[in-house]
């Protein structure tokens, strides 16, 4: 049975703000500009609860299920964000657990969150994925679709557009991401321009590539290894 490395989250934290503070300050930017989302992909709700305990507001989550799992029994409050693949059948689902998903590809999939959105919660905040590696693997929308589905999303009751987000591809040095996730930010420059709507978040970069992200102006990373450990046998 897999079990957790149990390494004081509180000093890996420490670790992770001050590596965003060092990333932000080389760009000219507020730290606070940043938002650190904890991924908890195959971590119990307990190390959840700890790093909650510890300051982090943010949980990111890949699967629904596990999601579901983890809010019955969390004790403490934060948002949560679903930053892996949504399909349109679990999107009931996702509308009632995250207060952002981060991977919206289709008019098809932001419908069923809106329909599914339960009465009296604030509007979902959705990013759509953009694929910008070519792989053919990977999920997202291509740049050249952005924009017409920018304009379909706007006017989707109970979701606010809030950007864009990507995943760059997966190379032993963090500089190769660097192509990515300039050219996510060129992509949502242009996209504010041609829309008129307002897209502040970027959403980009994970543990081997998160400081390059904020150099190239991420508001929102996704962290899960560097904050949880590594799971150990």
């Amino acid at each position: 049975m897999a079990l957790v490395e149990k390494v004081p989250v509180a000093d890996r934290l420490e670790t992770v703000r001050a590596r965003i503070a060092a990333a932000a300050e080389r760009a000219n930017r507020d730290p606070l500009d940043v938002r650190l989302i904890a991924v908890s992909k195959g971590m119990p709700a307990a190390r959840v609860d700890e790093v909650i305990a510890a300051g982090v507001e943010d949980i990111g989550e890949n699967r629904i299920q596990e999601a579901a799992d983890k809010q019955r029994v969390v004790r403490n409050a934060a948002r949560w964000h679903l930053i892996g693949h949504l399909q349109t059948n679990k999107a009931g689902r996702a509308a009632a657990l995250f207060d952002f998903v981060h991977s919206i590809d289709s008019r098809r999939v932001a419908d069923a969150l809106s329909t599914h959105r339960p009465a009296g919660r604030d509007p979902i905040g959705v990013l759509v994925e953009v694929e910008l590696t070519g792989l053919p693997t990977r999920s997202g929308i291509a740049e050249s679709g952005v924009e017409a589905l920018i304009e379909e999303l706007v006017n989707v009751p109970s979701i606010h557009v809030m950007g864009l987000m990507t995943i760059a591809p997966l190379t032993p040095n963090p500089e190769d991401a660097r192509a990515s996730f300039t050219r996510l930010r060129h992509v949502r420059d242009h996209m504010e321009h041609v829309t008129g709507w307002a897209l502040p978040e970027l959403s980009m970069g994970m543990t081997n590539d998160f400081e390059i992200a904020i150099e190239e102006g991420a508001t929102m990373v996704r962290i899960g290894r560097a904050i949880f450990g590594e799971r150990v046998e």
